[in-house]
């Protein structure tokens, strides 16, 4: 997939009331696709073209949309309760920190969209304390890097920088063809979103924003469109 990204700095996602996200500047759109191997471990994103967009469109964010990741009005028929609840808490705040050798992993479990690149390669909060490999430092750093979520984001201890992938401004719809949903809507490059009454969420190079309607941290994912956390629930 070409780098493209938002030509402006007007770009930005703005959450309506119990209806859309509206999207603003010329953010590309394209799908994310997990590719798994036979054992259903994640092994790559898999990007789609840049779907053909207006300058400003509105995507789904009820789960009922017959045109996603579009908004077709499903919302006002389903009645949708898109009430915002996150409580914005700075990732600082909300992460736990697992330092190993030479990276340190901050986790914000809350923020997780079950993309399950955590696991390729083996556990990531079992290899944080085995970084002094190399290669072993060098997976550590690729899965946190391929978390959309950004729930995880490692640091290098030496020189106290954080580590993140270069990702220009714009949206992947994820599709989960291994266990059979449609993921969330991954927020790439920084684009700031605001709440339905003007509040800006904290900024970040990696945001997953709920589109199965579901979530119990809206507008964020919190993996409740995945089949094991729906099961949960209704256990």
């Amino acid at each position: 997939m070409q780098n493209t990204s938002a030509s402006n700095d007007s770009c930005k996602i703005t959450v309506t009331k119990n209806g859309p996200y509206l999207v603003s500047g010329n953010i590309p759109l394209f799908s994310a696709t997990i590719e798994c191997n036979s054992e259903s471990i994640p092994t790559k994103w898999v990007f789609g073209e840049p779907l053909k967009t207006p300058a400003n469109y509105a995507l789904c964010r009820c789960g009922q949309s017959k045109n996603k990741p579009f908004c077709d009005g499903s919302h006002l028929e389903a009645h949708f309760d898109g009430t915002e609840v996150s409580d914005n808490e700075p990732f600082e705040k909300m992460s736990q920190k697992f330092e190993g050798p030479s990276l340190v992993l901050k986790d914000a479990e809350i923020l997780c969209a079950s993309a399950r690149f955590c696991h390729r390669g083996g556990d990531i909060w079992a290899q944080i304390y085995k970084c002094n490999n190399p290669i072993i430092r060098e997976n550590v750093a690729r899965n946190a890097f391929d978390c959309p979520s950004g729930r995880l984001v490692v640091t290098d201890i030496e020189t106290k920088m954080t580590l993140e992938p270069k990702l220009a401004k714009s949206i992947g719809f994820i599709e989960d063809p291994g266990i059979g949903v449609d993921g969330p809507l991954w927020i790439r490059g920084g684009v700031p979103v605001y709440s339905e009454d003007g509040k800006l969420y904290e900024r970040r190079n990696r945001i997953t924003l709920c589109r199965c309607g579901k979530s119990t941290n809206k507008p964020f994912c919190d993996s409740s469109h995945y089949p094991e956390e729906e099961r949960e629930v209704k256990s």
